[in-house]
């Protein structure tokens, strides 16, 4: 499915994704978080479709399930003591909440880097951070491109050798270690060739010379600029509440959080809203194609 969002300026895509990331990590209380991993379960979903519904349902939610009941064996401080473990340790409300509460924060962040590696590809990390730190940012592009490249030439090595019965799925141990070094050899030596072709391709085109231009096709235009004064104003109020308290919650040693009031339920909102604005964006174009179809 397009991504309309993914069509915005890399410094929208980048700033967006830093702000819902960095919040879905600070912020603790129970109804942003639920709020952080909704949306970003949903966007994931709309991003990767049947991919992103199995690796939610099948691995995030049992992992959020697991760590709910695992903090509590070894986190013992609350002061609402459900019951005693065999050894004696507490078993607090406190606990197992602040277990719920950190599991679903390490999912949301899960979730949203994997949305931000679907919409930030090398090529906009390099445009917004070539200048600044170039070496880095060709590292670290071509880190991102490298990984799915060495997955398929794996694959392709495997399936070759296995048409010569060199299977490493299958025989003895033994053999399948041997068959295992053996594809592991293949694929070192490829890296390496790999390694020395882009090193020779880079220098024929001029990489690290002085006065050397880059071309691009990035233009911040009106709809950038209204995104980004959206992103600032409504992450700037949020960041005003999160200071006035209106987010605070306190999981130890008592569970205690600010009281609902109309303007905590204005931050957690614009929070909401925050979090939907790739979904709200998607929608909004899908629906002006379908109409601009059924015209036809």
């Amino acid at each position: 499915m397009r991504d309309s969002f993914s069509s915005y300026h890399p410094l929208i895509n980048f700033l967006y994704f830093t702000c819902v990331i960095l919040f879905s990590m600070i912020f603790m209380h129970p109804v942003s978080l639920v709020i952080s991993l909704s949306f970003s379960f949903a966007y994931s979903i709309y991003l990767n479709g049947k991919k992103a519904i199995k690796f939610n349902f099948l691995y995030m939610l049992p992992f959020l399930v697991i760590t709910a009941l695992i903090n509590p064996a070894f986190n013992h401080e609350g002061v609402t003591i459900l019951t005693y473990l065999h050894n004696g340790n507490p078993l607090t409300l406190e606990s197992i909440t602040y277990g719920l509460a950190a599991a679903t924060m390490f999912i949301s962040v899960i979730c949203w880097f994997s949305c931000y590696n679907a919409v930030m590809t090398s090529d906009k990390f390099i445009y917004l951070f070539g200048k600044l730190i170039p070496a880095l940012s060709l590292i670290f592009s071509m880190v991102l491109r490298f990984v799915p490249r060495f997955k398929a030439q794996f694959i392709i090595v495997s399936n070759a050798q296995k048409c010569i019965g060199r299977d490493i799925s299958t025989g003895s141990l033994i053999h399948r270690i041997k068959h295992g070094i053996r594809i592991l050899s293949i694929m070192v030596t490829w890296m390496l060739e790999n390694a020395i072709e882009t090193a020779d391709s880079m220098k024929s085109r001029g990489y690290g010379l002085k006065g050397r231009t880059a071309f691009s096709i990035f233009t911040l235009d009106s709809r950038d600029k209204t995104a980004l004064i959206t992103l600032v104003v409504s992450g700037g109020y949020i960041l005003i509440g999160a200071v006035a308290k209106a987010m605070y919650f306190r999981y130890f040693p008592s569970m205690r959080s600010a009281g609902l009031s109309a303007y905590s339920i204005s931050v957690f909102l614009t929070y909401a809203f925050l979090c939907a604005i790739p979904l709200i964006i998607n929608i909004s174009e899908d629906n002006k194609w379908k109409s601009l179809q059924s015209d036809k």
